[in-house]
């Protein structure tokens, strides 16, 4: 059973921080900018699929480096020549245009890689097991992705609380005529926030590409997660999408670990219940079987109980 519960929590904190790297990004967005970007887990994608790409002439390194520089440049372009445009009416248009910007990347991809799944591989240097416990290996490229997701917590939190570019990206924000009349060029602080949160997202691909692997889908099956994180924590909470993406990362990996019915769990709080009731086959649902349902669960309580998330200021 500790075995059980010790690799469930590593898991479980190595899923969660995933989910920040790509969470991080779009806080940022939505923290300076007010956009909430559909189109954010299509970064991740591309991130992914450049890295593969890359990886196979050069490398996984060059990769790591070159794939979120290429995202944040797309992004740019995307905030220059598009949102920007579309951002003078209001938050349904920008809805709209990233609504169909992430079914044009998800096309684009598939008509340039193909619907089939990338063989993309993570170093060699790192498929070594980290260590042995209780008989069971923890990977090192985990113990990677946990080192880089602590990282760009550690960075951003710095560069936006303790840093002169983070001063004048919140002037920016709140003051846009005020910054701009000390010199500072608003739009491009705008343009270069949604391009940094287009690589963050991109950098979210290249280490999970080999990891949960690359395919058209991949952004999919992420995206509606990445929401749920963002309102959890609080809009535009940097401290709360971490704790959010740790929380539901645990959630969700110890729902699958621990192989329980609903109705033992019931059982442990002494509720019993008819087995030829209505609802007979819900007490026999199994918690890997209602895992995915869980971080909606866990919105539809923090929207009726605390709406402005667990560290946001602003109503969800």
């Amino acid at each position: 059973m500790f075995e059980l519960l010790f690799f469930s929590l590593l898991n479980g904190v190595v899923t969660g921080l995933l989910l920040f790297m790509l969470a991080s990004g779009l806080t940022l967005i939505f923290s300076m900018m007010g956009v909430l970007n559909f189109a954010h887990a299509s970064f991740y994608m591309l991130g992914a699929y450049f890295a593969y790409t890359i990886s196979t002439y050069v490398g996984f390194w060059p990769g790591l480096i070159l794939a979120p520089i290429l995202v944040g440049l797309v992004g740019a372009v995307v905030e220059r020549y598009g949102l920007r445009h579309v951002h003078r009416w209001g938050h349904v248009a920008e809805l709209i245009f990233t609504f169909g910007l992430a079914f044009l990347i998800e096309e684009v991809v598939q008509f340039i890689w193909g619907k089939d799944t990338k063989a993309y591989q993570e170093p060699e240097v790192l498929q070594f097991a980290l260590f042995n416990f209780f008989g069971q290996d923890f990977p090192a490229y985990k113990a990677f992705m946990l080192l880089i997701s602590i990282s760009i917590f550690v960075v951003l939190l710095l560069i936006l609380t303790k840093s002169r570019i983070g001063l004048i990206i919140q002037a920016a924000i709140t003051h846009p005529n005020m910054t701009a009349m000390l010199g500072h060029n608003v739009p491009l602080v705008f343009m270069g926030v949604f391009g940094v949160g287009a690589a963050l997202a991109g950098v979210a691909g290249v280490i999970a590409g080999p990891a949960l692997g690359t395919f058209p889908g991949m952004a999919v099956v992420l995206g509606p997660i990445v929401f749920v994180i963002v309102v959890v924590g609080g809009l535009g909470s940097l401290v709360g999408a971490f704790v959010a993406s740790l929380l539901i990362g645990l959630l969700q990996t110890f729902a699958i670990a621990l192989d329980y019915s609903v109705n033992d769990l019931l059982m442990l709080f002494n509720i019993t219940t008819d087995a030829d009731s209505a609802l007979r086959d819900l007490w026999t649902l199994s918690l890997p079987q209602i895992a995915p349902l869980l971080p909606y669960l866990l919105l539809v309580l923090i929207l009726i109980f605390r709406p402005t998330g667990l560290f946001g200021k602003r109503e969800t």
